[in-house]
């Protein structure tokens, strides 16, 4: 409301209140005087009368189907859709069988029968035309466990596609770029079929994509792919090794002598930054944190043992008994969303959790390229289920008597997570290759990364 004697602005918006209230009292008057000819005519004079302004203009002017639908991101693959699982059984080259007893919370992830698959495809290696031999090798590796740690999946598939890259030869009649891609799409998804990609894979599928699209039309095959090869060598080395070191230089500055420090798993950057900071001269103690199936952290514990550094080991049930002597704990990450949160190892959020109610520092360690611009709340919608085998057997080789015969019991159901998400809540501090950071700049690393991910 505008008040006599107001300013200069305020006086000219009455005027100009005066002058729309003048105009909608002529429109009345003229509609008033027209014969009734119905209340389409009356609209017909107030929207001459009241154009549409020209943001509506814009909302109206919508863009074809085709073309939305190419801004709209392809969804998950549903588990719990019958046909569309039905037409990705066709197309696959792994033959998986159902579980029995599915986990009814978690259909919608695939929950296959293990043990079944490794022999059928180590059979078919040496099949022609079946799949290029290094991708075919890595996909068996992921499927045994022989290769696994985000960084060392995603180096083994892109050193795979770089040997598919320099064995290819464009077919006749058909464009490299075009061609190649549709080939790279065959092979991830088979590594899909032999295991779910993990975000950093995703990530740099994404880059190579996008490399081999902005090929120029003027180059020949071999320096094409000469290029191709060039760009996945400049992405491992950038991108994961010297980023490794960058954030090793920078957590190294947070260990101080006498330090207890904490870690979960064997996160391969952790495990950097205590070699260099006992190579600097630093004395502190490191506890190994671990939990069963996988038990990495033993591995990690040998490895730091045997270079002299003082550790202590405990299972993760015992987190809360230890955690009062601990100074700073230091954890990997598998990804870091766009709102903050720390996707990892299944554990990881109950050890970050733990350390925040005892006041120690979480310091999280991950690269720039493990980012991704996804929002997630919770563990249920989008993660990774292991073999239940692996929960039943315990160190030894023997199992568990009353789960030796669980496909048989319809209501016994064994759940073997992989990940979790750790709410930025919990994270003290962020330690990537672009610096340290607080939860909250992650959207400025994802946009940053992703305008260097296009140009790089």
């Amino acid at each position: 409301m505008c008040y006599s004697g107001g300013s200069a602005c305020c006086q000219s918006c009455c005027k100009g209140g005066l002058k729309s209230t003048a105009k909608a009292s002529d429109v009345n008057t003229k509609a008033s005087k027209q014969p009734k000819a119905g209340k389409a005519s009356l609209k017909k004079n107030v929207a001459q009368a009241n154009p549409p302004a020209a943001s509506d203009k814009k909302t109206d002017e919508r863009l074809p189907d085709k073309d939305r639908k190419k801004d709209v991101p392809q969804p998950r693959m549903q588990f719990d859709d019958v046909h569309r699982v039905v037409k990705a059984k066709k197309r696959s080259v792994v033959n998986q069988s159902e579980a029995r007893n599915r986990v009814e919370l978690f259909r919608h992830l695939p929950q296959y029968a293990h043990g079944m698959q490794l022999p059928e495809l180590e059979s078919k290696f040496f099949q022609p035309d079946l799949m290029h031999p290094s991708v075919y090798k890595v996909g068996l590796q992921y499927l045994s466990g022989d290769i696994s740690g985000g960084n060392d999946r995603c180096i083994a598939m892109l050193l795979a596609f770089k040997e598919a890259i320099n064995d290819y030869s464009t077919p006749a009649e058909k464009i490299l770029s075009r061609d190649l891609t549709a080939k790279i799409s065959s092979y991830v998804s088979f590594l899909i079929e032999c295991r779910p990609l993990s975000i950093s894979m995703g990530n740099a599928i994404k880059f190579l994509k996008n490399r081999i699209a902005k090929l120029p039309l003027a180059l020949s095959e071999s320096e094409a792919k000469a290029s191709l090869q060039s760009d996945i060598d400049r992405f491992i080395n950038e991108k994961i090794i010297v980023a490794g070191k960058v954030i090793v230089s920078h957590a190294v500055t947070k260990i101080r002598d006498d330090d207890v420090l904490l870690t979960y798993g064997s996160p391969s950057v952790v495990e950097m930054i205590f070699d260099h900071a006992h190579e600097l001269g630093k004395k502190f103690r490191v506890v190994v944190v671990d939990s069963r199936p996988n038990l990495e952290g033993q591995g990690l514990l040998r490895r730091l043992v045997a270079k002299g550094i003082s550790c202590t080991y405990t299972h993760i049930n015992a987190v809360s008994y230890i955690m009062h002597e601990v100074t700073r704990v230091f954890l990997g990450a598998s990804s870091v969303l766009s709102n903050g949160t720390v996707y990892s190892r299944v554990g990881t959020s109950s050890v970050a959790m733990v350390a925040h109610a005892f006041g120690v520092p979480v310091l999280m360690c991950c690269e720039a390229y493990k980012f991704h611009e996804r929002v997630q709340l919770d563990s249920i919608c989008f993660n990774e289920l292991g073999d239940p085998d692996a929960i039943s057997r315990v160190p030894g080789g023997e199992s568990l008597t009353h789960l030796k015969n669980r496909a048989e019991n319809e209501n016994l159901h064994i759940l073997n997570l992989k990940y979790d998400i750790t709410p930025s809540d919990y994270v003290s501090m962020l330690i990537t290759d672009y610096g340290m950071l607080p939860p909250t700049s992650v959207p400025v690393i994802v946009r940053e990364y992703r305008r260097e991910h296009i140009w790089i």
